[in-house]
């Protein structure tokens, strides 16, 4: 029995490191002509853990493995997310990978893995398990990137991305030793009693604790660690990026906000600086480089720097609405970067890539329907009204300023309106400039439906965001803050 009560909260993680092993042997037996078997296996298995997530779901938290490991409310809600997320991105991917030659099996295991390495990260409940996820992620990723082995581009990028990630490592390993030898313990639950108690080292703790806070900051991507994110973005095939600026999102989320408010939730005072410098400077360098960008890739990646400093005004924020609103705003921000890599991979063809502002001149001469969707995930991606994205930054400022930081929402918003220049200067091109090419639109049946679902969602979420709001904020009550 007490074997059951440990491998039933982590049935979806066994099932997918037996699934992906089996698609590893599975994918030597079938022909290039076959891959579609292989698609469809990786697909079912994202079902079939998202079915074992919702079963084995309790009301409370529940731990296995002395503690190391949590099951709550929190951590199903994203995990079924993640699936979806990575569903989606196979979805996209797919016409774009067969022409490229990319479609292959190793690329589909990988992406099992990466999954699996995220939904580790978010039921973490121990700084030795959050590594192990962490790593596992890490080191997919860095294979996928390198996949293209005939591009200098992308070989250069997945090298920067394995020695900028190593880098990172070492330093949250370093602080999380630190942190280990302050309170003699790497349960998060443990540290923070420690802490609690006053019997801590302080100086120990808060030398750990800038160390950790750096290799957070280096998985983000926010600045001044942010060198890796433009370089990686450019560099990997757009479906390899696609999968980085997507669901890992998630499993950041996760991992900081079980580090910091669950383990570190005593050093508040301390974290909280450190994380609003870091989210100043993301959003001011993020939103001010962005602008003088002519790839789309680059040009998404210093978006993204930008939303993550946003993310963290959330977590800063603290109480049930800062951490809601910054899972509500990762949840929604995965939402329209799915959606944009979508229509850069859709645009793409054989021996093109449609990753330059160029590209999307008179989007709406060749396709009314995709120049539509694309502007909603654009003013989505602003924050402009109805669409979600303006209510994920409505429901951040709103925490930041019921927090005290008043002139944090302030600044803020002065560097949204700026992030909004180069999200409409797309839409600019899309309807008011003549296309460069008149070459047909081809899009698969399935791919145009998700689209259409992705872009719409955007909107319908926009017009009701009220349910997936109280689904983060119940979540984020009943996990993060009851320890």
């Amino acid at each position: 029995m007490d074997l059951m009560t440990n491998l039933m909260p982590a049935g979806a993680e066994i099932f997918m490191l037996a699934m992906a092993c089996v698609i590893l042997i599975a994918d030597l037996l079938i022909r290039q002509s076959g891959r579609q078997v292989t698609y469809m296996l990786v697909q079912l298995t994202l079902l079939g853990c998202s079915m074992i997530t919702v079963g084995t779901h309790e009301h409370g938290i529940s731990y296995a493995f002395n503690n190391m490991y949590v099951d709550d409310l929190m951590s199903d809600v994203l995990k079924l997310l993640t699936y979806l997320a990575v569903s989606m991105m196979l979805v996209y991917s797919r016409q774009y990978l067969i022409i490229r030659g990319l479609f292959s099996g190793e690329f589909m295991v990988l992406a099992l893995f990466a999954t699996l390495g995220m939904m580790v990260m978010i039921s973490a409940n121990h700084f030795l398990t959050l590594y192990l996820g962490l790593e596992v992620l890490s080191l997919s990723l860095y294979a996928m990137v390198a996949l293209q082995r005939d591009s200098a581009v992308a070989t250069e990028a997945a090298m920067k991305y394995f020695i900028l990630g190593a880098l990172a490592s070492g330093l949250l390993l370093y602080g999380m030793s630190m942190l280990y030898g302050a309170t003699g313990s790497l349960e998060l639950g443990d540290v923070a009693i420690a802490i609690q108690s006053g019997n801590a080292d302080k100086n120990l703790l808060v030398f750990g604790l800038v160390f950790v806070v750096s290799g957070l900051a280096f998985k983000l991507g926010v600045v001044p660690f942010h060198m890796w994110v433009p370089d990686v973005y450019h560099g990997a095939p757009t479906a390899m990026t696609m999968l980085i600026g997507s669901a890992p999102k998630l499993a950041a989320f996760a991992f900081v906000s079980r580090i910091l408010v669950e383990g570190l939730q005593p050093l508040v005072q301390h974290w909280s600086g450190m994380l609003i410098i870091l989210a100043v400077a993301s959003m001011a360098i993020g939103n001010i480089t962005a602008i003088a960008q002519n790839n789309l890739k680059r040009m998404f990646a210093y978006s993204t720097i930008a939303h993550m400093g946003f993310l963290l005004l959330g977590l800063l924020s603290g109480g049930i609405e800062g951490y809601g609103s910054a899972m509500f705003y990762a949840v929604v921000y995965v939402l329209m970067s799915l959606g944009a890599f979508g229509m850069i991979m859709l645009l793409s063809r054989e021996g093109f890539e449609a990753d330059t502002l160029n590209d999307f001149k008179g989007l709406s001469q060749r396709s009314p329907w995709l120049a539509f969707l694309m502007l909603l995930l654009m003013f989505s991606m602003a924050g402009v009204p109805p669409t979600v994205g303006f209510y994920a930054k409505f429901s951040v400022l709103n925490a930041v300023v019921q927090a005290g930081h008043i002139w944090l929402a302030v600044v803020a918003v002065l560097l949204s309106l700026i992030g909004a220049f180069y999200y409409l200067r797309i839409v600019k091109l899309m309807y008011f400039d003549a296309p460069e090419s008149h070459t047909p639109i081809v899009v698969g049946s399935d791919t145009a439906l998700l689209m259409s679902v992705n872009g719409l969602g955007v909107l319908l979420l926009g017009l009701l965001p009220g349910t997936l709001m109280s689904v983060c904020a119940v979540s984020v009550q009943q996990s993060l803050l009851l320890h």
